[in-house]
């Protein structure tokens, strides 16, 4: 028997996971076939919403005169706070510090003060510039340094991590040094913009169309606005034409006033901005100035951090609580600092309201922590590479993260090892070393930089995650879970692992529209955790739908439970087969229940904030990446010659989506940190609000050789689904590499004796001044 069993287990391994399969729609994208909510054939009687901003970053509405917008050509009716029947206010925080409409107080340029309701989209927007408001601007504080000198009025309690005895560690540490950097901030730039359709139905019910990572987050927020309960709200998402965080809160605003007007008027309402609009009006990822100071040796051990990581946080708490915190937990990196500490600064400045972006505060703390690798590397004279091997994460005494959980699945120094085998990185960086001696213009430079990513929502309660699996008499599955697709494939993987479960091909699936409707109080498809969290809730389902079937068939056919096994394309019981849809099919008959909800919850994780304690990941994701870049030291133009990356996803549910993921992450990470710069004036108005003013990464922009592999034999040590791991953030951090190659190219000009201190982004602009500080440095150190 036990022979026979382990057959069977090996026969089911076969199946669809760990395949490359094709994205779901991946055809349908490249069709241009696949429905956005632009798309959708548009209901009878659909109006059309725009919003009216302020037109100054700071101060008082002193007046706001509608005539002319409410007697336009097409309007049908106007909204301010004064139509909101419940709350106004769409804060995703208790701070409740965020209204739909301002009815006084100005805090940043482009702030919603009213909206339009036309016969067309066209009509609506040209009537939303006929406003008159009168305003009492004041100062706009815009930066880190302005929110600061005005006493840094802090967004929320700002979080500290320690442990050790920092203050003695850095007076008994051989060397020390102070040092500051600014890492800008950047907008998610998805391809379609924020956007809701709403549609009124009888009694108090309200159907919304969303494009939003957080569809249970919208049904609250609008039935709060509209003063109804949650049940008479149903949000549904089919697909987002990108997220990366942007639209984990900042789809409420759009959703709660097309509902509004919907209510109002009793008919559909679409609301969608323009990019310009939708650039002004939404958070970015936060912008910080990281000071720190370092106690090492030297030989490059690290004794001591004290760092405070300040932000750029605008006019509303949103996310910033969070986003800081989670800086701080990475202000570590793959690094283990016997004395630590680390302290937030989220400060309110008069500018968007920033929020979530892919990597959640994560990327900011670990560019922090590899610029604290690079200034002990240029001190010592050492090499970076040799530097951060030395200062790894290892055996117990050296396994305590600043928040105080053990890291037990360390895995960095083996990634890195075999990365710099895989991409011949010392050979190269010799070689490097000696073009650059022979080149008076072009400077060659050569990173490699490793990551290691926490895994889990730190606000523990949205750790869980619920589906719905129902199977049919054919045989044909229908899926449904609390996740949404915003193209980085969940929805497949979730149904290989269906499929997986139940020995049917992916054809056999239909992967329906998440709906509140039919999974309820989902979390966010956020943090990374949307295979995790939903790939196990949905297993769950259909576990509980196989018990069902195997008690029907161990009586029916009267064999064990131990002698029924699903294996691919068939059910073997006893000594015969069948389809899956047969053994259905007579399960029906015999009045088996064929539907199933299913649910998951993290475990192990937990976290005290107020202590600075805890376990607030459930595991780690580690990767390597090196960087190999050209600078043109007369005008600071580069190009990214080389990159190579070893990305660690356990046990791939998908190789192909995950190496998409990898590859897409890890340039949004270099746009992020070289051509993507935001930029206010004076007055606080974002002129970086179009792709003529803010530069992502095009085509040209890739590396000329790009090399990913996913690290291999490698099962995640904790039991998640199938022993993958999640791939959504971590690859966006492989990126610092090319901000390290950049440094290492314009530490070549001094001969890589003094710390280039190269600040993100790496614009031409900011390379060539680096190039001019370094050839002053070398000048002054003349003998």
């Amino acid at each position: 028997m036990a022979d026979a069993r382990k057959r069977l287990e090996t026969e089911a391994v076969a199946g669809p996971l760990g395949r490359a399969s094709n994205h779901d729609s991946a055809a349908k994208h490249v069709a241009g076939e696949a429905l956005y909510i632009d798309d959708i054939a548009e209901p009878a009687g659909l109006a059309h919403a725009y919003l009216g901003l302020s037109e100054v970053a700071h101060g008082r509405l002193i007046s706001l005169d509608l005539a002319a917008v409410r007697t336009a050509p097409g309007v049908l009716t106007v909204l301010t706070a004064e139509d909101i029947p419940g709350a106004n206010d769409i804060s995703s925080t208790h701070r409740h510090d965020e209204p739909v409409f301002t009815t006084r107080n100005i805090l940043h340029h482009g702030q919603p003060l009213f909206a339009v309701i036309a016969e067309t989209r066209d009509l609506a927007r040209r009537a939303a510039g006929l406003a008159k408001a009168t305003y009492e601007e004041a100062t706009p504080l815009l930066d880190v340094a302005a929110a600061r000198a005005a006493g840094g009025e802090l967004v929320t309690d700002p979080l500290k991590l320690e442990r050790g005895d920092v203050a003695g560690a850095l007076a008994a540490s051989p060397r020390r040094l102070k040092g500051a950097m600014e890492i800008g901030g950047q907008d998610h730039f998805y391809l379609e913009s924020q956007i809701a359709l709403a549609i009124p139905g009888e009694d108090e019910d309200m159907l919304v169309l969303s494009s939003t990572q957080h569809p249970s987050e919208v049904q609250h927020m609008v039935a709060q606005v509209l003063g109804v309960g949650s049940h008479a709200v149903t949000v549904e998402v089919r697909r987002m034409g990108g997220g990366f965080g942007g639209k984990e809160t900042q789809a409420n605003l759009f959703a709660c006033v097309a509902a509004l007007a919907a209510r109002k008027l009793k008919r559909p309402v679409k609301l969608r901005p323009d990019r310009d609009d939708d650039m002004v009006i939404t958070g970015k990822r936060h912008d910080f100035v990281v000071d720190y100071e370092i106690g090492f040796d030297d030989e490059g051990h690290i004794h001591a951090v004290d760092a405070v990581y300040a932000a750029r946080c605008g006019w509303n708490a949103d996310l910033s609580g969070p986003v800081t915190d989670r800086a701080l937990f990475h202000m570590d990196n793959c690094y283990f600092y016997p004395a630590v500490r680390g302290r937030s600064q989220p400060l309110r400045t008069h500018t968007v309201s920033n929020t979530a972006f892919r990597g959640f505060g994560g990327p900011q703390g670990m560019v922090g922590a590899e610029r604290f690798i690079e200034e002990v590397a240029f001190a010592t004279g050492l090499d970076p590479l040799e530097i951060r091997r030395r200062n790894l994460y290892g055996a117990i005494g050296r396994d305590i993260t600043p928040y105080h959980q053990q890291v037990e699945d360390n895995i960095a120094g083996e990634v890195i090892a075999e990365l710099e085998r895989r991409c011949d990185y010392r050979a190269r960086q010799t070689a490097i070393r000696e073009a650059n001696r022979k080149s008076p213009v072009i400077r060659r430079g050569i990173a490699l930089t490793p990551v290691k990513f926490g895994i889990s929502f730190t606000a523990t309660w949205y750790n869980q995650a619920g589906a719905l699996v129902h199977v049919y008499t054919d045989g044909t599955v229908a899926l449904n879970h609390g996740g949404t697709e915003m193209g980085q494939g969940l929805h497949v993987k979730v149904a290989q692992v269906v499929a997986q479960a139940f020995g049917i091909g992916l054809d056999r699936i239909k992967i329906t529209a998440t709906t509140t409707g039919k999974v309820p109080n989902t979390s966010a498809t956020a943090a990374s955790s949307g295979s995790d969290l939903n790939g196990m809730a949905a297993l769950d389902a259909c576990e509980t739908i196989k018990a069902r079937l195997i008690a029907f068939a161990s009586k029916r056919w009267e064999v064990s439970a131990e002698e029924i096994a699903f294996l691919p394309g068939r059910i073997r019981i006893g000594t015969q087969e069948m389809s899956f849809a047969e053994l259905v099919a007579a399960a029906y008959m015999a009045r088996v229940q064929l539907s199933a909800t299913g649910f998951y919850a993290t475990p192990k994780i937990h976290w005290d904030r107020k202590a600075g304690r805890g376990h607030p990941f459930y595991y780690f994701a580690y990767g390597a990446a090196a960087a190999e870049v050209a600078i043109d030291t007369l005008t600071g133009e580069y190009k990214v010659e080389r990159v190579d990356i070893l990305h660690d996803c356990g046990t791939s549910l998908n190789p192909a989506i995950d190496k998409g993921q990898i590859e897409g992450g890890f340039v949004q990470g270099m746009g992020w940190l070289t051509t993507e710069e935001l930029w206010w004036d004076d007055r606080g108005q974002l002129k970086t609000h179009a792709p003529s003013t803010y530069k992502i990464p095009v085509a040209s922009d890739r590396p000329r050789i790009f090399n990913v592999d996913l690290l291999e034999k490698a099962p995640n040590r904790e039991p998640t689904i199938h022993r993958s791991k999640a791939v959504g953030e971590p690859p966006l951090m492989l990126a610092i590499s090319v901000l390290h190659a950049l440094s290492d190219a314009v530490a070549s000009v001094g001969d890589h004796r003094f710390c280039p201190r190269l600040d993100a982004p790496a614009t031409p602009e900011r390379i060539l001044d680096a190039v001019d500080r370094m050839r002053e440095q070398a000048r002054g150190a003349a003998p």
